[in-house]
């Protein structure tokens, strides 16, 4: 009979997803020496190797593949047997791991995690930030519980449940507010600052432009909100953010802010979650209060730019 632990299995797929063993050890919360060692142990209870290991490379041998499909499967059940257990309390409580995607993260998170404690104390709230494909795939994976993205993501698997409808407001150079607002035609005339390859928000931002393929010099690129703002503030260009993001990264930068006419560009922010996840009932819940937040925001957002 081959003996290993439920614990081996984790350090196992955390150095599978890492690929490095420091990362993966401070991950696991253990020293790089106590993994190298579990995992050793692992490699000898099942008698093959898990990985290839070259100077500065780690990567899985063709077992370490096969075997680590079947891993992320037993943690997944395993997780869920413990949401079985969790769901039958009135209240949610332990670990909630939250998937937020960037141009929500940094507006909604603070006045949510404090709404979502006061109303259940024994709350342990983790959240992962970053963009749509990660957050899907590790909701898949069983590594969040649930996760804050635009809507729709047209996945099967998935429960979706709206949160709140934001416009995208112009942000443009301090001098230029009494001009008109340019319409969609205009705008790709403007040199157009936008997020990098990868976020949503921009796939969007090119659509309500009704831009496809474009001179590099037309579009620049950014890491995060905050940077395509204070680009403007420098008089390199324009750009779109959502209503959401108002309060915050305009307050201090030399810009002005405009709403496009109707029909004006628009998404909409929700949650999505497992439809196989027991603690489905409690995440709905969650929605309402994040949903609570999130209105509380946009009222903001709304006095500002009037």
């Amino acid at each position: 009979m081959i003996n290993f632990t439920l614990r081996q299995l984790r350090y196992f797929e955390a150095l599978a997803r890492h690929g490095h063993f420091g990362r993966a050890a401070e991950d696991c919360a253990i020293s790089q020496p106590a993994l190298s060692v579990q995992i050793k142990d692992l490699e000898e209870a099942l008698g093959a190797e898990l990985f290839e290991r070259a100077a500065r490379q780690l990567r899985l041998s063709a077992f370490g593949e096969e075997f680590l499909l079947r891993v992320r499967d037993i943690l997944r059940s395993v997780d869920e047997l413990g949401d079985l257990a969790r769901a039958h309390r009135k209240h949610l409580v332990g670990r909630l791991r939250i998937g937020v995607i960037p141009t929500v993260a940094p507006y909604l998170l603070p006045g949510m995690i404090s709404a979502l404690t006061r109303e259940n104390a024994d709350l342990d709230i983790h959240v992962r930030e970053t963009v749509t494909p990660k957050l899907l795939q590790e909701l898949a994976e069983g590594r969040l519980d649930t996760a804050i993205v635009a809507l729709p993501v047209s996945e099967p698997a998935m429960t979706e449940t709206p949160l709140f409808e934001e416009n995208f407001v112009l942000v443009r150079p301090k001098e230029d507010a009494e001009k008109p607002v340019p319409d969609r035609e205009m705008l790709r005339e403007m040199r157009l600052l936008l997020l990098e390859e990868g976020h949503c928000f921009r796939e969007q931002a090119l659509s309500f432009c009704d831009i496809g393929a474009v001179r590099p010099r037309e579009i620049l690129d950014g890491s995060s909100l905050s940077t395509l703002v204070q680009m403007v503030g420098a008089g390199i260009g324009v750009t779109l953010i959502p209503e959401i993001a108002m309060p915050v990264e305009t307050r201090s930068a030399d810009v002005s802010i405009a709403r496009f006419a109707d029909p004006q560009p628009s998404r909409t922010i929700g949650m999505i979650w497992r439809r196989t996840s027991p603690i489905a009932k409690q995440l709905m819940e969650v929605a309402e209060v994040v949903r609570r937040s999130a209105d509380a925001l946009h009222l903001r957002a709304f006095n500002q730019s009037f």
